[in-house]
Parts: C-alpha cells; sequence; structure tokens
C-alpha cells in the first residue's frame, strides 16, 4: 500500500525511522534531562542509548541493540554507585553539639545522669567515672541519643 504525499513522492508504509536514529534521539533527550538534573545517572544511560545506537548501526537486531544499551546502563550505573562512595568522605564525627556544656539535671547511682540541653532532658553518661560533680559539663560524643561527657572541653574537629 502507497500512500501520496508531495507532487512525485510515494512513501511506503514499510519506510520507517531507523532504530538508530531512535536511539540517538533517546540519547540526545537523556542528555539534555542530565543537564538539567544534575546527577550523572542520566548520563550514564544517555551513554548506554548512544551504544543501543552504535550497535543499531552495525546492523544487529533489536535484541542485540537493547542487550547492549542495558549491559552498558547496567555496568555504567554500578560503576558510579562505586565511584560516589569511594569519593564519599568518612565521618569523623563532626557533630554541631560537641563542645557545648549542659545542665545536670539529676545524678543517678549508677553513674549515668538526666541533663538539660538545647530545651529538652537527654540521657547522658560520663567519659569516665571519676568526674565531679561540681565541674562545669562538656558533650564529647553522642552514642544513639545518650550524650556522653567529659569535665574537659573536647576539641573541635
Amino acid at each position: 500500500m502507497c500512500y501520496a504525499t508531495h507532487e512525485d513522492t510515494m512513501v511506503t508504509r514499510e519506510e520507517r525511522m531507523p532504530a538508530s536514529t531512535f536511539w540517538f534521539i533517546l540519547a540526545l533527550v537523556l542528555l539534555g534531562l542530565e543537564m538539567a538534573s544534575g546527577t550523572f545517572y542520566l548520563l550514564v544511560l544517555a551513554i548506554a542509548a548512544a551504544l543501543g545506537g552504535v550497535t543499531a548501526l552495525s546492523g544487529l537486531d533489536v535484541l542485540a541493540q537493547s542487550s547492549s544499551a542495558a549491559f552498558a546502563a547496567v555496568v555504567g550505573a554500578l560503576f558510579l554507585r562505586h565511584w560516589k562512595t569511594a569519593r564519599t568522605p568518612p565521618n569523623n564525627d563532626q557533630n554541631l553539639d560537641i563542645g557545648h556544656t549542659v545542665t545536670v539535671v539529676t545524678w543517678r547511682d549508677d553513674g549515668t545522669l538526666r541533663v538539660h540541653y538545647r530545651g529538652a532532658e537527654w540521657e547522658a553518661e560520663t567519659d569516665t567515672p571519676n568526674v565531679s560533680r561540681q565541674s562545669t559539663l562538656y558533650i564529647k560524643a553522642l552514642r544513639g541519643s545518650t550524650l556522653i561527657l567529659s569535665d574537659s572541653k573536647p576539641l573541635k574537629l
């Protein structure tokens, strides 16, 4: 079946957009979305789609095109995840509460304390058992929701 379009031009139903064009358009759309979002994962998908386009240009079937694009997407995402976690600095306990003073509400017989800090009462314990009850106490660390206190002001990192 033929369709008449413009004067002498005849377009058949079998004439379609090449698969490589689809893959490259998809790669450009993903690249544009990547520029808008700022994540590298869409860049990986754009590269995978471009690889699907190259596979289509080489004459391989749709299964090979999709497989190569999917493989590139998975490998690229895994590589990007590894790269991001390797670049993330470790948490050096840079808690903003460290070094602040607390007000003791009660001292318990087992050595734990109830302290007032930031408008609320907290469970606390001292870093050493021989802390004087009259000394000013500073937050040294945080273990879960328990403040670890010291009678000497810790250095900020």
